[in-house]
């Protein structure tokens, strides 16, 4: 794999193998490609070009590469830029020269990823220079496409945003059903801070100014989140915090309402818009005999 085309991003190599094969397996179904088994020579080599058919930021070379190399493992690749780069419309991004049936049938696959995880990259990089100048970091959740997290958060890094948890498994974020069935802040925190180790973060989530007040005064807390606070309440908390924790706000956070909430002086914002709903990038591949 060409370790030219990955950013400073968290992504394992065991993620794109098991990605790219679950989706080639997908799309070959029982008969492989009868398309262009029926229709291509064997032996006939081709070139292809995958180019940026829109601006934006790249993400998914990587998969792109693996797509291509499981169906000819002679394949050419030529990467012309790598993930995380922002780009104009027209920017080629990949050439690939090898066997054309099997340009042909790890076409789709190559591009569903490419297109989708460069929308992540993009729609995060427009958060990112909305906040600009605040100490805000943008950063995600786990409102993810099942079976895709990983691939999703990395390309949230290649937008230039932060990760949050990627799973129940490494750090504790106490939610209000977790408050209510506890018996209350004091006790969750109590309960939260007894159970896990020295290197565990605990984040609880509070909607009130009263909430957050409580949290203070009970202590054993890392970090608050600041749900569906408006950004004159969102003033309010960062002042009564002082520092004494890290502070998120989340909640219906958009491309409008990002500047107002990272002026407040939190420390993050999350939004789960940016991997639950993202534009795909319009990205081609276009091959050539």
């Amino acid at each position: 794999m060409t370790s030219t085309i990955f950013p400073d991003a968290f992504l394992s190599p065991l993620a794109i193998d098991e990605a790219v094969n679950r989706a080639l397996a997908e799309d070959f179904g029982r008969a492989g490609d009868i398309t262009s088994v029926a229709t291509v020579p064997a032996d006939l080599a081709g070139r292809a070009v995958v180019a940026a058919r829109q601006s934006g930021v790249v993400s998914g070379l990587p998969l792109l590469e693996t797509a291509f190399r499981r169906l000819d493992a002679n394949v050419r690749l030529t990467p012309h830029v790598r993930d995380g780069a922002a780009v104009a419309a027209g920017t080629a991004l990949m050439t690939v020269e090898g066997n054309a049936r099997a340009l042909l049938g790890a076409e789709r696959t190559a591009l569903n990823f490419v297109t989708h995880l460069s929308g992540i990259a993009t729609g995060t990089a427009a958060f990112v220079r909305l906040v600009a100048g605040t100490k805000a970091r943008v950063c995600c959740t786990r409102k993810t496409t099942p079976g895709l997290r990983a691939l999703q958060k990395y390309a949230v890094r290649c937008g230039g945003g932060f990760n949050h948890r990627f799973g129940l498994d490494d750090a504790v974020l106490i939610k209000d059903n977790h408050i209510a069935v506890a018996g209350g802040v004091a006790p969750v925190l109590a309960r939260a801070r007894a159970a896990v180790g020295h290197v565990v973060r605990i984040e609880i989530e509070v909607d009130t100014l009263e909430q957050l007040r409580e949290v203070l005064d009970a202590g054993g807390a890392d970090v608050v989140l600041l749900d569906n606070m408006d950004p004159p309440t969102l003033t309010k908390a960062v002042g009564l915090v002082a520092g004494r924790l890290v502070t998120e706000a989340s909640g219906n956070i958009t491309h409008a309402t990002a500047a107002a909430v990272a002026a407040t002086g939190v420390d993050y914002l999350s939004s789960g818009a940016i991997t639950h709903s993202p534009v795909n990038l319009d990205v081609g591949l276009d091959i050539e005999l």
